[in-house]
Formats: structure tokens, C-alpha cells, sequence
């Protein structure tokens, strides 16, 4: 029986990183569609931001070297107006939010710190400070600056300024094509009738479901069956995809046939084993320009690898410049054992600053309650037998995406 040769947790994720491929080709696409695309070019700031000298709240607009004073109200401006400059010595603007500033005023009170407010004029305080409230031409971005670099993913906080400049389109890399493949005779899916002795399979709507929250579109290519010749054509016909993620039929039994279909398909194995728990018979390579995810079987364990693993991996394929996971330091709210000798992957929750262990890390590779009961994991290296309670860990929460450009997560 062939023996596996496997890498450490660690140095498994470090050689799929250095050798996936950035995605090259582009694409334009209008702004408001952007979301979760990458930038394949650098934006430049088009329109000053704030494009014009404008106030920060509803209040009076004056010079500062006239505080402490009543003043006389010479006119009220509001947003959308364009004022001028008509100040003279103990007079005021009356200013709503954002409305232009006049050259001639450079401090704004609010409306709620004066005293003795009358249409007619208003007592400005002592100690307000200059430029208080005054919100300059250009404060946030001058027009030339590089708004947003070649790499980032765009938020809604993206669409939201890229709105701002008057830009209804960007250069984005096209999103990569995944293909997701189930594998085993066994199998039935979601929508025929089962018996008891088929299972429903439920990790490719579990792996297209992943994907699609953390911003990729994964298709369902159909599920390869436990026979050699009908692998090989199968992953043949699957060589156009950019990804191809698989589940199952990777170890060492005598139906899984799909590392010897993609040898025959002229793959380049990367390694075909992780010496982690769970995830061991986990096995990553290059079919020409295809990059392979050959993930267990095992729901759990399959769930836990394409966050861990394949998150980022396709974060950088995809052109993202940050694509590793982040992570928050917590304390473990009670003691746990792991298994020393390995990596471990620990799944557990984070409440109010604090790690809890799922089930005292006690389920099998096969469940899925423990992965719905969970929302962080926690890395812990070969060395590390037993977790104490009070002891600080660092966690990686679910629901956060790849945004690190160092790596400091991984044991």
C-alpha cells in the first residue's frame, strides 16, 4: 500500500499559496455590481473629497478671532446653496449641514453650545476651537491620490466613495470559474428519494454555500463515481474551470480512484496529505491551468478545509492582495484536550471575548451539528496535548474574510 507523504498544516498552506496563480484576465464592471470583485488596477482620486470647504453639523459659521461675542446673523446658508463671502466685523453665517463655507468664515458652532439664539443673532462661546465643525476642500482625498490599490476587494464602503468621485466603472479580475465535485456510487442528491443505505449529498451544497458567502461562485459539476476510466473522463471535461474542488475519494480505500484520474490527467501533486486533525487526506496540485482541491469526504472535516485552506488560496488566485485569515485573541473559558503529534483544528464559539470549545472537542469527522454549533476554530500546533482554562488563544472567527496581507495565523 502506497504510503503518504505528509506535510505539516503549515507548510501545506504555505506551497498551495506559492503556487496558485493569479488570476489574469480583467474585466469592467459598473460599480454598483462590484461587490466582492477585485481591483485589477489602481483608482484615482477624480474629485477632491470634500470637494469644497462645507460644514459638519447645523450651527453658525464665523471667524475665530470673534468668539466669545454676539453676533449678527448676515444670512443662512444651505446645502446646495453657493454662497458668498458678505462678512463683516460682528457678523455671522447661519449654517446647516453640509453647506458650502464661505472663504470668509473658518469655525462653526453648533446650534446647542450658544446662548441667546434669536433669528436675528446669536452669543458664540469662548472656548470653541478653530476650524471646529469645518470640514476642508480635499480633507479626506486630494484629486492625484490613489484612492484604492490594484489588490483590494471592494465593500460597500468601496462602492460608497468610488459614488462619491462620479466613477460608475472599474477594472476588475474576473471572477474565478470553480468547479465543485462530489464523488462515490453511494450518493444521491437532495432531490431523489434515498434509501437507508444512500447517503444525500450534502457537501457540494455545503461547499458552493461557503463559497458564495465569502464572495465566489462555485458550480455543481455533477459527482464522479467509484470507477477509474469513468474518472479519468470525467475530470477531463472539467480541465476549462480555473478551480476544481472535489470531496471524497481521495484516501487510500479501494474505490477511491481520484488521485490515479488526475495523475492520468496530468496533474502536478503539490502533496497528497496534511498532517492535521481532521483533514489529513487532503491533496492540492495544477492540471495545466487548473488548480485542484481534492478535499475528505467527511462533512465536517471538507467544511473545515475550505475555510482554513482553500479560502485563501482562491483569495489570491482571485487578485486579492490581503487573502489571509485574520484573527482575534481570546481566552479559552474552559480547559481542553487535543491530540499532540499533530496540528490540530479545534471548532468552538466566541462570546464575549471568550473561546468555548465545541462539545469539550469530542465529535467525529463525520457530523455536521458541530459545525452549525460553531462560529471560530482555533489552530493549535503538533506540540499542544492539553488547552487550559484562562489561557489566551488566537481565534479565527467564521464570519470574517481573508483581509491579512501577512500570515500570522497558522501554526
Amino acid at each position: 500500500m502506497k504510503k503518504l507523504n505528509y506535510l505539516t498544516l503549515t507548510d501545506a498552506y504555505e506551497l498551495a499559496l506559492k503556487e496558485a496563480l493569479k488570476q489574469k484576465s480583467t474585466q469592467v464592471m459598473l460599480v454598483p455590481n462590484a461587490l466582492n470583485a477585485v481591483l485589477a488596477e489602481d483608482v484615482i482620486v477624480q474629485k477632491n473629497l470634500p470637494s469644497f470647504d462645507n460644514s459638519a453639523m447645523d450651527g453658525f459659521a464665523f471667524k475665530h478671532e470673534e468668539r466669545g461675542q454676539t453676533l449678527t446673523i448676515a444670512a443662512t446658508i444651505f446645502a446646495g446653496d453657493r454662497p458668498e463671502a458678505v462678512l463683516s466685523s460682528g457678523t455671522c453665517y447661519k449654517i446647516m449641514t453640509g453647506a458650502k463655507v464661505p472663504p470668509d468664515a473658518d469655525t462653526i458652532v453648533p446650534i446647542e453650545d450658544c446662548s441667546d439664539v434669536s433669528k436675528q443673532s446669536v452669543t458664540i462661546p469662548q472656548d470653541i476651537k478653530q476650524g471646529n465643525a469645518f470640514r476642508p476642500k480635499g480633507e479626506e482625498q486630494s484629486v492625484g491620490n490613489i484612492l484604492f490599490k490594484k489588490g483590494e476587494m471592494m465593500t460597500p464602503g468601496h462602492v460608497a466613495l468610488l459614488s462619491s468621485q462620479g466613477i460608475m466603472g472599474v477594472k476588475v479580475y474576473k471572477p474565478l470559474s470553480i468547479a465543485v465535485v462530489a464523488t462515490g456510487d453511494e450518493l444521491k442528491e437532495p432531490w431523489e428519494a434515498a434509501n437507508e443505505d444512500e447517503i444525500y449529498n450534502s457537501n457540494a451544497s455545503a461547499l458552493i454555500a461557503i463559497l458564495k458567502k465569502y464572495g465566489f461562485t462555485g458550480t455543481y459539476a455533477g459527482s464522479i463515481p467509484d470507477n477509474l476510466e469513468e474518472s479519468i473522463t470525467f475530470i477531463s471535461g472539467l480541465k476549462s474551470y480555473d478551480v476544481i474542488i472535489t470531496t471524497g475519494g481521495i484516501s487510500m480505500g479501494d474505490a477511491d480512484f481520484l488521485e490515479e484520474a488526475f495523475v492520468s490527467n496530468g496533474i502536478d501533486v503539490l502533496f497528497h496529505g496534511i498532517d492535521v486533525k481532521p483533514g489529513r487526506p487532503t491533496m492540492m496540485g495544477t492540471v495545466d491551468n487548473t488548480f485542484v482541491m481534492a478535499m475528505p469526504g467527511n462533512p465536517l472535516t471538507a467544511m473545515i478545509n475550505i475555510f482554513l485552506l482553500s479560502l485563501p488560496i482562491l483569495s489570491k488566485m482571485q487578485g486579492k492582495t490581503a487573502h489571509h485569515h485574520d484573527f482575534v485573541y481570546a481566552k479559552n473559558s474552559k480547559s481542553f484536550k487535543a491530540r499532540a503529534g499533530r496540528s490540530n483544528v479545534v471548532l468552538g464559539n466566541m462570546l464575549n471575548g471568550e473561546f468555548t470549545v465545541t462539545r469539550n472537542n469530542k465529535y467525529g469527522s463525520g457530523m455536521m451539528m458541530p459545525i452549525v454549533e460553531s462560529n471560530a476554530l482555533v489552530v493549535l500546533n503538533d506540540t499542544i496535548s492539553l488547552v487550559e482554562e484562562g489561557e489566551m488563544l488566537k481565534v479565527i472567527l467564521f464570519d470574517t474574510l481573508p483581509n491579512v496581507e501577512e500570515n500570522k495565523t497558522i501554526n
